[in-house]
Order: structure tokens, then sequence, then C-alpha cells
């Protein structure tokens, strides 16, 4: 086979829509779309191993939490395990009143009166009957004409009514797709949708549901989105008619396809969540709703715990969810970088000075507690983090609140060891760090034993018991306060010469468990900055450690 050197020779530019005055750019979305959850029907079958009876269940219960109304439960006519599956939810009772299933089947007489027996005895229920009607299925798969492919339509339409007639006891609601919308002439769509319409008579008190899938995402977001405003604008009796998407992810743009089919005067979107399906996938029904809360809009449905859904999501589809994945992956609430680190860290403190309730977080579009999430893995430190980042780690794992120059210094000390391990760092790696840097007196020339304070004049007199270099000794200094006179002591003891340059100290925890963290830059003779830090449930014996601790420094 000889290959083309220009492979783009072998297809044709996307059609454009004959959409005159477009209105959907204009729109804005003001309310949450009707749901389906198709995880169950569309999802299932594009596992490698596709769900049992006890994973099917364990994920039906898991979109009656999250809040879905209409759930796509299965393809009753593959087999008895979906038939006897989508009729033990019926038999047993676990269908809330407020739920309604639906099931999806072929045009075809015997199918549609599988699918109607499946659900005997619902309190609700909805039949999905599709065709494809596009030209490549149309010659290539079928081999027939427009009117053969209608025909097939106004068919399924025919024991749609019959068969619901049958089974009256059931409140039937109909759905009709004309398979390879997006594919397919726009009237000639429009006509088989118009068929079925003509022979189950739907009202806008019982509105049929029309879906106009993407089957195959064959163009960009805006064209599909010229098609479902152009099918709402030349639909017969538009008012009778709940519009419905499903958007396939082939291009990358399910979830923009579905946002702007939304704008273009859609009602409905079907999806998975994180976007399992065929090929690429289906839209991404987490992604979709979630994007409403940064436009001030309730989705209407609870993913307050996120963890939760993603850890049932994939214990049953056997798929894991990326970590990049929106909202939903590990890193998605993750910052390495240490520009991104400073700024968020900023945000939060802005936050706690914000007198409402406004989210408005440097590189954060949602609160990660609005999904279940902590703060704790915001910021994640490696070689590619900044002083930011320490800082908010040591503040979010121990409650220290480090000033910023000591932050600068830290991360110097941070950015070394995370060169040397060549692996991100985590909590308890940076806590370590820090406590060899300032807290452990191990090893170290200078530690305290024990102290006191006395008062002459103005003055004040250190007298303490230290280990210094190995060996316990006595030593006194005078000052103008506390920390000038353990610097005198030191100073008289063999320990360098400093300037306090700066002193910072503040609470950790509350009640009887309180703590107080003193930090302390001094500068040597010679210009050199030492930081330290002390902690004790004593503030001025945190303030003798911190001094302490610059000195062990130098």
């Amino acid at each position: 086979m000889t290959m083309l050197r220009d492979p783009s020779a072998k297809y044709s530019a996307f059609p454009q829509v004959p959409l005159a005055n477009r209105e959907w750019p204009t729109r804005v979305t003001t309310r949450a779309p009707i749901w389906l959850s198709t995880d169950m029907r569309d999802g299932n079958q594009s596992l490698i191993d596709p769900m049992d009876a006890e994973k099917k269940a364990r994920f039906f219960d898991l979109l009656v939490r999250c809040g879905f109304k209409e759930i796509e439960v299965g393809f009753p006519s593959a087999g008895a395990t979906e038939f006897d599956f989508i009729s033990g939810l019926v038999q047993q009772g676990r269908i809330p009143d407020d739920v309604t299933p639906q099931v999806l089947t072929q045009s075809r007489a015997d199918l549609i009166r599988t699918s109607f027996d499946s659900l005997a005895g619902a309190k609700s229920a909805i039949v999905h009957v599709y065709n494809a009607v596009s030209p490549a299925w149309r010659k290539i798969v079928f081999g027939m004409e427009m009117d053969d492919i209608k025909g097939i339509a106004i068919e399924g339409a025919k024991q749609l009514r019959d068969n619901a007639a049958r089974l009256s006891q059931t409140d039937w609601r109909f759905q009709y797709s004309p398979e390879t919308f997006s594919t397919a002439e726009l009237d000639f769509s429009i006509a088989c949708c118009e068929a079925v319409m003509d022979i189950l008579a739907p009202t806008p008190e019982n509105p049929i549901i029309l879906n106009l899938p993407a089957t195959v995402e064959a163009s960009t977001a805006n064209i599909y989105a010229d098609q479902i405003e152009y099918f709402c604008k030349n639909l017969p009796n538009r008012d009778a008619a709940i519009i419905s998407l499903h958007t396939h992810n082939d291009r990358g743009t399910g979830v923009a396809a579905a946002e702007l089919g939304l704008l273009a005067g859609a009602d409905r979107v079907e999806g998975c969540l994180f976007g399992n399906g065929e090929r690429t996938g289906n839209t991404c029904l987490v992604t979709v709703a979630l994007n409403m809360y940064t436009q001030g809009i309730d989705p209407c449905l609870d993913f307050s715990n996120i963890d939760e859904v993603i850890q049932t999501v994939e214990y049953c589809n056997n798929l894991p969810v990326h970590p990049r994945h929106p909202y939903g992956g590990e890193l998605v609430y993750t910052a390495f970088s240490g520009s991104h680190q400073d700024a968020i860290k900023k945000g939060f403190a802005a936050r706690e000075r914000q007198n409402d309730e406004r989210w408005e977080v440097p590189y954060l579009p949602i609160d990660p507690a609005d999904l279940g999430r902590s703060y704790e893995a915001v910021i994640r430190v490696n070689s590619q983090s900044g002083k930011g980042g320490v800082a908010w780690v040591l503040e979010q794992d121990k409650g220290l609140k480090l000033p910023k120059k000591m932050q600068a210094s830290f991360s110097h000390v941070i950015q070394a060891l995370a060169d040397e391990t060549s692996r991100e760092l985590g909590a308890d790696d940076i806590w370590h760090a820090f406590e060899r840097q300032y807290l452990t007196t191990e090893a170290k020339r200078f530690q305290l034993v024990d102290w006191s304070e006395t008062h002459s004049g103005a003055d004040r007199i250190f007298a303490g018991k230290l280990t210094i270099d190995g060996m316990q000794r006595s030593v006194s200094g005078r000052g103008n306060g506390l920390m000038s006179s353990v610097i005198a002591a030191l100073s008289e003891s063999g320990g360098p010469v400093m300037d306090i340059v700066d002193y910072s100290e503040h609470a950790i925890g509350q009640g009887s468990n309180v703590q107080a963290a003193a930090y302390v830059e001094c500068r040597t003779a010679d210009g050199k900055s030492l930081f330290g830090c002390g902690l004790d449930t004593d503030v001025a014996t945190a303030s003798v450690r911190a001094i302490l601790s610059a000195a062990n420094g130098a």
C-alpha cells in the first residue's frame, strides 16, 4: 500500500449549517438542564468487562444519591442478564418514585416489546427508540433510501404507541433518536422526528423527547450548536418536544458541544460520569454540571463527596479516573509551581479577611471543599515549588506561619532536598527537614536545659543552663529585653554576635493544647541573616528557643 504524502486529501471539510441570524452565541445559561445518565447502558457497553448485577446495582444507587431523576438503566433486548436486572429494579421496588428509568432499543417490533416488558409495573418509564439516518449508514450499513429509513422510524413509533396501550398501568414516556444526527441532513432528521410525532401526538403537557446525538463527533462544537438551533427553529410543534443532547468526544470537545447545544435551545443532556463511553467516550456529566457553579448556577446534582463518586465509578467500570480529569482528578486542585503556589496562598489569606462567601482564589475555579476535598493537597512540593508552597504545607499540616523572609530561606533547604531525592516531597518530608533545620538540638552547638529571668532596673538578666559544644554550662547576659539578654549570654559564651532584625509569634491550637510558635531573624556582624524558630507551651520559652535556633545556624 502506498501511503499518501498528505493524508488530509482523504477528508472533506464539514459543511456549514445554513442558519441565518443565529442566536446561541449571545445567550447565557441560566438554569440546569434535565440530566440523564447513560452510564449503565452506553457506558456499560463500552467496558472491556461489562458490569455484573452487583456493580450495576451499586452504580444505580450512586446515581440516585447524586440526584439523577432520569437514568438509562440498560438495553433489555440485549439478553437475559440485562432484562432480569432491569425487571428486578422494578419488582424489588428499588426505583424511587421521583426517578424515571429509561431503556434503549432499536426500532424493531420484537425488541421494543421486550423493552416494555422489562419495565412492566414501573410507576413511570421512558422507552427510547432509535434508528440511524445519516448518508453513510443509509448507503453502507443498510443499503436503503430516505423513505425506507423514515419508514423504520414510523414503525417504531407505532410500536411505542401500541405497547404503551398494552401495559397501560405505567405512565409511559417516549424518546426518539435520529441516530447519527450530527452527520445527517438536518431537514431529513427533522422529517423523521416529525413523522414520529405525528404517530405519538405529543403535547406540551406530555412532550416527546427528541434526542439529537453527535454519534461520532465530526465537527467543531459551534457547528453542532448551529445544528441544534436550526433543528429547534424548524421543528413543527416544538413546544411538544424536549430536545436532548448526546455528545461524544471524538474530537475532544464533547463537553463544549453539550454546553453550546444548551445555548442553542436544548433542554436535556445525556452522558456518563467522567466521560466513559465508546471510543473516546460520552460527554462528562461531572464536568458539564460542575462548570455551572462557575457561572453561579446550581447544577441540581450532588457531587459534594467527589471521592466517593470516583471510588464507585472506578470499581464498577474497572477504569481509572485520570489524575488530571476536570474536578475529579487527584491533581486538579494541586499546584507544584512556585508562582501558582504563591498566588493560591495569597488567595486563601485574602479569603480570611472577606466578609462574604464569594469565591475568588487564583488558579482554583471552584472551592475544593464544595466537593468534599480538603485543602491539604492544594499545594504539593517538588523541585518546581517555591517558598509559598513550602510555607503552605507547613501551615496546613502543622499550623506554622513562617515570616516571608524565613519562607525564602527555608525554601532553599527544600529545593536542595527535592533535587537530591528527585521526587515529590510530602508533608512529613518537609516537616522533618524543618525540624532538622530549626528545632532539633541533637548535634547542634547550643541546647537549652533551663532558664530564668530577673530584672535589674530597666535591664533584664537572663540566667540559663545550656549545653554548649556537648558541655553543660551556666550562662548569663544582660539586655533591655529577654531576647537581647539571651543574645548577650550567647556572645559572652563564645556564640555568634547577632542583632535582632525581626520577631513574630503566634499560637497554634486552642484550649489546653495551645502552643506558642516564635520566629526570629538575626543578623551577624558580617551581615549574614540567621533564622530561628522555637515551639513551646510558654511563649517566653519559645522565644528563647528561637534565638538558640538562629545561633545554631551560624
